[in-house]
């Protein structure tokens, strides 16, 4: 009885961890995280229906075959399998199964492009390199990188390049769509969308080390215009990146948030710009053995 006072005790301690998650999954800002919402909680009445079907069986089964006085002289019934029970019990997990698959299926691939609703407008591109225990974002189009922080356009389609400079992380804005790997040697695309402006809090949400837990970053959401005057802002501000100072960034720790006018990116290029120069210079080369 101790032992069982002692888990209640432990449970209500943890709600207001639980409490803390707030979670923002089930909360999106846009057509992604909308997306995954929905089939998350698709997912979760599934799975309530189940539990409750089966718990509903449970106390039918326990309360009709439950023990009784009988005479000593009593015989119970003969009783074989049932053939449509056991087809109807091998036959709803099946459905069950291929229901969810395709949902899944259908959700993975919607998420893996464009939003819809938004294909005919440029995306902005934006490199999310990692680095022990912070994150870089680089705009190529707005020749700007920030620390630790990522400012983007409402209603417009984001495209993460992701990739690492130590081990495997995973970028993750809760509130804007599902997580992807950043590793060293490739670079993955993650397509988000905010369709309302705010603060969304984003994170590393893969272990990497002692430090992952406070990798964390803000994702500040707003309209055109003003990303537009932030842009301009930055360029008349921030000093310039250079290599050696991206070089010191790279071995630091947990640093704060700071905002660079270029990239590292003409110094110190993603992946998959170094296989496109490849590519490039065998062709060149090839061109000259002709």
């Amino acid at each position: 009885m101790k032992k069982i006072w002692v888990m209640l005790g432990l449970a209500v301690m943890l709600l207001p961890t639980l409490s803390g998650c707030q979670l923002k999954v089930l909360d999106p800002k846009g057509p992604v995280a909308e997306t995954q919402a929905h089939v998350i909680k698709l997912s979760m009445l599934v799975m309530a229906v189940i539990v409750v079907a089966v718990i509903g069986l449970y106390i039918f089964m326990l309360y009709k075959y439950r023990a009784s006085k009988v005479g000593g002289d009593y015989t119970p019934p003969h009783i074989e399998g049932s053939k449509v029970l056991e087809t109807i019990w091998i036959v709803i997990p099946i459905l069950i199964v291929i229901f969810l698959s395709v949902v899944t299926v259908k959700s993975t691939s919607d998420v893996e492009a464009t939003a819809k609703g938004y294909e005919d407008q440029e995306p902005l591109v934006i490199y999310a390199a990692s680095s022990n225990w912070k994150w870089h974002f680089s705009y190529p189009e707005q020749n700007i990188e920030t620390v630790n922080y990522v400012n983007i356009p409402t209603d417009r389609p984001i495209e993460f390049k992701l990739y690492s400079y130590g081990p495997i992380t995973s970028l993750w804005i809760p509130q804007l769509g599902g997580q992807k790997y950043a590793m060293s040697d490739m670079v993955n695309t993650l397509h988000l969308l905010a369709d309302t402006p705010g603060s969304y809090f984003g994170r590393n949400s893969n272990f990497s080390g002692s430090g992952f837990a406070e990798m964390e970053f803000e994702t500040q959401a707003m309209p055109q215009k003003d990303f537009d005057k932030w842009v301009k802002d930055v360029h008349h501000t921030a000093k310039k990146l250079t290599e050696p100072e991206f070089k010191t960034l790279l071995k630091e720790g947990h640093v704060g948030r700071q905002t660079y006018t270029g990239t590292h990116l003409t110094f110190m290029p993603a992946p998959e710009m170094d296989m496109k120069n490849m590519d490039k210079d065998m062709d060149m080369n090839m061109d000259h053995g002709k």
